[in-house]
């Protein structure tokens, strides 16, 4: 590098949310000359995970990547937060890995660097001009996260700062299982009493009906709290949550949910079954699973070949689905069809709103989080699988973007009791 004047490299904010927009900026740099901005995170599985950016300063020497456009890298045009979205494993990562936050106490941290020229490998290799570290929280100041294990319901509650009362959301994931946090911890950061439920393991409970009775009793859990308004409590699932979430809402005696916010799920559901059994059910139509040549496997015609389906129109409460064009897992865009169909037949299209967005996948989470098209899966507890969600890591990122938007403001309508916000749907 010609010049002799140490580039100043600046991140604002330095500490933020995960859904917060950041600026980039690198000042005194030659004018008009290729430099590459790289961001480089390590995650909880001691997996390397990078997005970089090519960029010409201008005339003055500047570099800002919310106001300039990158002309390759793992992003192109001028995208403020590609340098997080576009994130992918570095080259030679174990195959299928998955980017998720399990600490979420502490948080995510990138370091963006700026480089001299255009590269594409050999980050490590080279010293940067110059290199920020930058935080990103799912928890703000003052959120609690306390461990619950009541009625043999295990999951974690996630307290907004302040005595409350607040609106509350029984928050759920998919068919993987397990305890995952992070997406109540940044629901708590935006007001509500969230509470990550932990998914019961496959045979668990002796029958199907044991099984219902855990979603209901961690429902109750969430509206018999003291810090939460009793009445102003709904549900969140994406995939098998938003599939335990339609059964809630339209089987349940026990469960009144405010409103769900459903994303990419099916109602495909043979009551009186177990899940293991439906699971299994499922799997002996494993012939329509299509495997492409890379051996990734997509479920979504697996899905279509079902009867067994929920009573959609017994729903009375509000619905949001959120639909990936592209869900190669599930069938969501059809299956929204069938819902939108019935609820209208029903007399109850006024409960239903519906975004399709073309290009994403199945896995539409918060803002700036990585896509991931194909991540192992473990099908049972023996067997590990590549299974192919689908999207665009473009179209896919834009729709977090755009669907986290709209489900905060639907959100606050009908929790927060705000009638103003009818319009920004």
């Amino acid at each position: 590098m010609a010049s002799l004047i140490t580039p100043l490299l600046s991140v604002a904010p330095t500490r933020a949310l995960v859904d917060e927009k950041f600026k980039v900026r690198v000042k005194n740099l030659p004018a008009g000359l290729p430099f590459t901005l790289h961001s480089l995170h390590l995650s909880e599985d001691n997996d390397y995970w990078e997005a970089f950016g090519h960029y010409i300063s201008n005339y003055n020497g500047t570099v800002c990547v919310s106001e300039h456009l990158s002309l390759g890298g793992t992003y192109t045009g001028k995208e403020p937060m590609g340098l997080l979205w576009s994130l992918r494993p570095v080259p030679g990562s174990r195959k299928g890995l998955r980017l998720r936050k399990k600490n979420v106490s502490s948080p995510l941290l990138y370091t963006i660097s700026v480089y001299s020229g255009h590269l594409t490998e050999g980050f490590r290799d080279q010293a940067p001009l110059a290199s920020v570290v930058t935080e990103r929280w799912y928890m703000a100041p003052g959120v609690q996260r306390i461990s619950i294990k009541e009625n043999i319901v295990r999951g974690t509650m996630f307290l907004p700062p302040g005595p409350g009362p607040f609106p509350g959301l029984l928050d759920m994931w998919g068919g993987g299982g397990g305890l995952v946090e992070y997406r109540a911890a940044i629901l708590a950061s935006h007001g509500y009493a969230a509470f990550a439920l932990e998914y019961i393991n496959p045979g668990e409970m002796a029958t199907a009906e044991l099984e219902i009775e855990y979603f209901e009793t961690a429902f109750n859990i969430v509206k018999d709290h003291p810090r939460v308004i009793p009445n102003k409590v709904g549900i969140f699932g994406l995939s098998f949550g938003a599939t335990v979430a339609f059964y809630l809402a339209s089987e349940s005696n026990v469960v009144k949910p405010r409103c769900c916010v459903c994303i990419n799920g099916h109602t495909i559901f043979s009551r009186g079954k177990s899940f293991a059994e439906q699971s299994g059910e499922m799997l002996r139509n494993a012939h329509l699973i299509r495997i492409d040549e890379d051996d990734n496997h997509m479920w979504r015609n697996l899905f279509l070949s079902r009867d067994n389906t929920l009573d959609m129109e017994k729903i009375n409460c509000p619905v949001l689905l959120v639909c990936g064009e592209d869900d190669q897992n599930v069938p969501s865009v059809e299956i929204a069809d069938d819902i939108e169909r019935t609820m209208h037949a029903a007399g109850k299209g006024h409960l239903l709103t519906r975004i399709n967005y073309p290009g994403a996948g199945h896995l539409i989470e918060v803002p700036y989080a990585p896509h991931f098209r194909v991540t192992a899966f473990m099908q049972s507890r023996t067997q590990k699988i590549m299974m192919l969600w689908g999207g665009q890591t473009k179209p896919h990122s834009d729709a977090q973007e755009d669907s986290w938007k709209k489900i905060l403001d639907y959100l606050e309508h009908h929790l927060f009791s705000s009638p103003s916000l009818e319009s920004k749907l």
